[in-house]
């Protein structure tokens, strides 16, 4: 008989990571719903958590690893087999080629985050630096301001819109997207309190923008023009907060100079917005006792990307929206997600055929077909990618299909057959999210922050592997770790029925210190050690110790007051403890605001206004055009919608709506295309061409049309299931600095599909066959 019982983990579909109470019978998934214990979300839902079954099992999960065949068949090997082959191949490109000839892809994926510690350390066994997300194709540009702003691209920032009087939203729609708490109950809170204002800027009525008290809806691409006129009318009517600039900022000055140059008119017409309301949207923002902005990729894959990431911040810096509750802060972070890379210092190693900097240790994936593809010795020959399908979502499939042909070994580690598992030399499958334990690193709040380890719902499945066990044969096989560290295994036993784990950390930092080679490794060596003494299983979990252990040493104040015991010593580990023992999470910390100063990387510990990159950016938009009449719509390529999530949810029987992912399109584009909804319609970019299901909706902008992410996928050999909007994009169609795509700007042209055998193409043929008769 199968029984059933509750349990609690969290959502995997969005940086929300929402606290979910689990049904769980058999090997099944039931009733989803919200954990009210979750000490960040406290019950809330969505609908596409509930259908997380969909992901859990479905007819395309993976049990053996894969081996590719000459004729291109896939032939089912065992664990040693496949990682022993990998490893010598490795190995000979390596010594033969170098690190540059190395690249590794993806990493985590939303939610997967804690093999991230083990899947870097490969990185440093091939010697190479080369590392490649889609974080590379969307945030990169965000990083690199925080970088200069605040003198660390670790710096990201987070705003309190739950407690601002006054909220900006631009190319972002929450009610989909969320990426703010509790996203749809904050909307309603927000919208009936009269004493607030929220402001959207979108080119598409969203679900959002119609609970807004304003909507700006803009021409596409023209955010730019937009914020740099806001700006403008600030600093020009003496809205700026001086005090704050002067007492925690540098650069005013020149700041000031570019913006008072802005001819705000013209670029109020430039976007599309009547001059009186961006005036009254610009005054009202600056004159609200606390206010702040959100954005999203509606911003940072757009024209102008990485200036956009400038002027967004400038709005709050400006006026003094930083460091106060209910405006824009800084937050701490427990997993380390984000790297600084300072592409002005030499030690940041650029890629052989584009010359290109990383960016928080991240390349763009823009550039990685020509990586592989170039003439020359110094090409990338291999690439190892986990939690990630760069031929589907990332840009110019056609590019990366060829680019992988090229490869001399490809190998994708996941849980299911993508497209890029099927362009692969090897297989390797994973457990899946709720077979393992597993973190996301995306805890992003100011001044509570909390963290939520995942516990196993389910035995992993036969013939899978958690990327932790994964990584850690391969190094061994690779030969860069022994099979077995004798001396820590037995302090780590000791240790471990104490159940304060100092002197293993001690043993332990002895150990590296007298091994420095091993020092890359530490995950590894803490998984085979301190790990198999953990409780349930959890030796995955082992680098979480010193990572609690440093968090509560820089934020000890802030640690005590989440509630946690103990001195300067004992402080990490009963943290350690505690995120061990929470099912539903944990609250990491408690800051107060004047605390968001010390996270400030510059020496002097202010924030740095003037960017000479950005300046010199906004100077030269006012001589821009991008009119395109030989693609005169422009597709939003990407949008979020009721049912489409990240690449996880294989089966399209998950979703209740929209199950072709249909491009809208405005009603009088529509009848001048002859088209209606439910039609067919052909949509050409200058670099590839798709079919897409036609949706009439007046909520879109005349002149442009959307298509959702998620599809253009395979399932069960079927498909592709809905657009492939990669067969549209360009490597080369992004901002010069970051790479980031333009996603969001596609110039496109459309025209109707006829269907064989209907009137209008029998008279069409009947015309062409006159005209030639």
């Amino acid at each position: 008989m199968i029984t059933s019982r509750t349990d609690t983990t969290a959502c995997i579909l969005c940086s929300r990571n929402c606290g979910l109470s689990v049904e769980v019978e058999g090997s099944h998934l039931k009733k989803i719903r919200g954990d009210k214990a979750h000490p960040l979300t406290h019950g809330y839902i969505c609908q596409k958590a509930a259908r997380l079954e969909h992901y859990q099992n479905h007819d395309d999960r993976l049990t053996s690893p894969m081996q590719r065949q000459p004729d291109g068949s896939f032939k089912p090997v065992s664990w040693d087999e496949a990682l022993e082959d990998i490893a010598q191949r490795l190995t000979v490109i390596r010594e033969r080629h170098g690190g540059d000839a190395f690249a590794f892809l993806g990493g985590g994926g939303q939610g997967n985050h804690l093999g991230g510690a083990y899947s870097r350390q490969l990185l440093t066994a091939m010697k190479s630096r080369y590392s490649y997300n889609s974080l590379g194709q969307e945030k990169t540009g965000d990083f690199w301001v925080n970088g200069r702003l605040f003198g660390s691209q670790t710096c990201h920032t987070t705003e309190d819109v739950e407690h601002a009087d006054f909220v900006l939203f631009i190319g972002t729609n929450p009610f989909q997207a969320h990426g703010i708490p509790n996203a749809r109950d904050t909307l309603k809170h927000l919208q009936k309190d009269p004493g607030r204002t929220m402001v959207v800027i979108d080119p598409r009525r969203s679900e959002t923008a119609r609970m807004a008290d304003i909507h700006l809806q803009l021409r596409p691409g023209t955010d730019s023009y937009l914020m740099s006129a806001m700006l403008a009318i600030i600093v020009s009517e003496g809205l700026h907060d001086r005090a704050f600039l002067s007492r925690r900022c540098l650069g005013f000055e020149q700041v000031e100079q570019a913006l008072l140059a802005i001819p705000v008119a013209d670029y109020a017409e430039r976007a599309d917005i009547p001059l009186a309301q961006l005036q009254a949207v610009a005054r009202g923002f600056a004159k609200a006792h606390t206010a702040c902005v959100r954005i999203d990729l509606g911003i940072q894959q757009t024209l102008h990307t990485t200036l956009n990431g400038y002027l967004e911040k400038l709005l709050y810096l400006m006026t003094g929206n930083f460091g106060i509750r209910g405006g824009n802060n800084l937050h701490s972070f427990l997993l380390p997600i984000l790297g600084h890379t300072d592409e002005r210092k030499p030690k940041f190693k650029r890629t052989a055929h584009h010359g290109m900097f990383p960016i928080a240790g991240i390349y763009p994936p823009n550039i990685l077909p020509d990586e592989i593809l170039h003439e020359g010795e110094n090409r990338i020959r291999a690439v190892f990618v986990d939690s990630a399908n760069p031929l589907v979502t990332w840009t110019d499939t056609g590019a990366y299909e060829k680019a992988f042909a090229a490869l001399e070994l490809s190998v994708v580690v996941d849980v299911t057959m993508t497209e890029t598992a099927r362009a692969a030399d090897y297989v390797l499958p994973a457990s899946s999210q709720f077979e393992k334990w597993e973190a996301t690193g995306f805890n992003l709040e100011f001044p509570v922050n909390g963290f939520h380890l995942r516990h196993p719902l389910l035995p992993a499945r036969e013939g899978t592997l958690p990327e932790p066990e994964i990584y850690t044969r391969l190094l061994e096989k690779m030969g860069v770790l022994p099979a077995s560290f004798p001396k820590l295994e037995r302090i780590a036993r000791i240790e471990g029925g104490r159940g304060y784990h100092l002197g293993f950390m001690a043993a332990f930092a002895g150990a590296l210190a007298k091994n420095r080679h091993w020092v890359p490794y530490a995950a590894s060596i803490l998984y085979r050690t301190l790990g198999q003494t953990l409780p349930d299983s959890a030796a995955a979990t082992a680098p979480l110790l010193p990572l609690a252990i440093a968090y509560a040493q820089k934020h000890y104040a802030a640690v005590k007051r989440a509630g946690h015991k103990g001195n300067r010593i004992t402080l990490g580990t009963n943290l350690f403890r505690a995120i061990l023992d929470g099912r539903s999470g944990v609250l990491l910390s408690e800051h107060e605001f004047d605390d968001l100063w010390t996270f400030i990387a510059h020496k002097d510990g202010r924030i740095h206004l003037a960017i000479p990159e950005m300046l010199d950016e906004l100077k030269d938009l006012g001589v821009e055009s991008h009119a395109n009449t030989d693609y005169p719509f422009v597709l939003m390529a990407g949008e979020r919608r009721s049912y489409n999530a990240n690449q996880i949810y294989r089966d399209p029987a998950w979703r209740k709506v929209d199950p072709h992912g249909a491009m809208r399109i405005h009603p009088g584009d529509a009848e001048s295309l002859g088209v209606i909804s439910g039609d067919r319609i052909q949509c050409r970019s200058p670099w590839g061409c798709i079919e897409a299901v036609v949706d009439v909706d007046d909520s879109v902008r005349a002149g442009m049309v959307t298509l959702p992410h998620g599809y253009g996928m395979r399932f069960r050999n079927e498909g592709p299931i809905g657009p492939e909007l990669n067969r549209l994009t360009s490597l080369d169609y992004c901002d010069p600095l970051s790479r980031t795509p333009f996603h969001k700007h596609v110039p496109v042209q459309l025209e109707k599909v006829i269907k064989r055998g209907t009137d209008e193409e029998t008279a069409g043929e009947e015309a062409s066959a006159g005209a030639t008769g």
